[in-house]
């Protein structure tokens, strides 16, 4: 059996619809006699008997249906529609605009926690997570720069494709790892609308500005700060600490000043129960850890 075929099949008896995609990663073309959606609106993508129109559209688990996709797309790349059809949302590592600097910062906050994982062609990491059951959208550098988010509407690439560019393989990254829950401080930066601040949050404002490829600074902020007021007792100053270094990251990109900076993360020190000497440490080493000055 090909293995692009068998990769299908198991992909499928995990419950992920599958389909494939040109070389270039981008969809099949769709056939003569299928409309575009702007041509005609009242197509139905989703029940299109099609084996390859309309990208993601054509995702399936059906074993027969996959069988006759990969025969008629015997070279092309294989992918998993994410979102809600597959209970997936893929986080995507760029380490060509930043994302594995961005990557250890949202490990240090506890955003990005161990998972099933993808090697892709091109040298970067697709982390799996388990669908939240709300609205997840597609997103490019909302968490940080060179950190791309697959969620609803989208799709990410499934090993054993090969990258055009490079020629190397995408592969599964060794160990097994199951694909675990997005933690809720994950949640909260990919959701479609911030989050409101829980009662008691400082309320002074923070002006934020998107900049250094940071999209939403708002929601990204907020994540960063639930992660203080919800930090276990015995991690609450580790915690501060990894959450001031993400924080200086803004100001060094130029989302908010590092005055603003302080009196959240002050605010959020207070809320989790910390001493004011815990708090000003936390924030000064994490400042000085990412060279940014308060």
């Amino acid at each position: 059996m090909p293995a692009l075929l068998q990769a299908a099949l198991n992909a499928a008896d995990h419950g992920w619809p599958v389909f494939v995609l040109g070389r270039s990663k981008r969809p099949v073309a769709n056939c003569p006699a299928c409309p575009k959606a702007e041509v005609d609106p009242t197509h139905d993508r989703e029940a299109c008997p099609c084996l390859a129109c309309h990208g993601f559209y054509a995702a399936t688990r059906d074993p027969q249906r996959i069988a006759a996709i990969v025969a008629a797309v015997p070279r092309g790349q294989l992918a998993v529609r994410t979102g809600a059809p597959s209970g997936l949302v893929v986080v995507d590592v760029d380490p060509a605009h930043g994302g594995t600097r961005t990557l250890f910062t949202l490990i240090q906050t506890g955003m990005l926690p161990p998972t099933a994982r993808v090697l892709t062609g091109s040298g970067g990491l697709h982390l799996y997570y388990a669908h939240p059951g709300q609205p997840i959208p597609c997103s490019q550098s909302m968490l940080g720069p060179g950190i791309d988010v697959r969620g609803d509407g989208g799709y990410a690439v499934l090993p054993p494709s090969i990258h055009q560019g490079t020629g190397c393989p995408y592969r599964w990254a060794p160990g097994g790892w199951p694909v675990e829950e997005m933690p809720p401080a994950l949640v909260t930066a990919c959701a479609p609308e911030p989050t409101p601040a829980p009662s008691g949050a400082a309320t002074d404002p923070v002006t934020l500005a998107s900049a250094g490829g940071i999209s939403y600074p708002d929601r990204l902020l907020d994540a960063l700060l639930h992660r203080v007021r919800t930090a276990g007792e015995g991690r609450r100053r580790t915690t501060l600490y990894g959450v001031a270094r993400g924080v200086a990251k803004m100001v060094a990109a130029g989302c908010l000043t590092s005055t603003d900076a302080e009196a959240v993360l002050t605010g959020a020190g207070r809320e989790a129960g910390q001493s004011e000497r815990e708090i000003r440490a936390a924030i000064a080493g994490g400042f000085r850890a990412e060279g940014v000055a308060l």
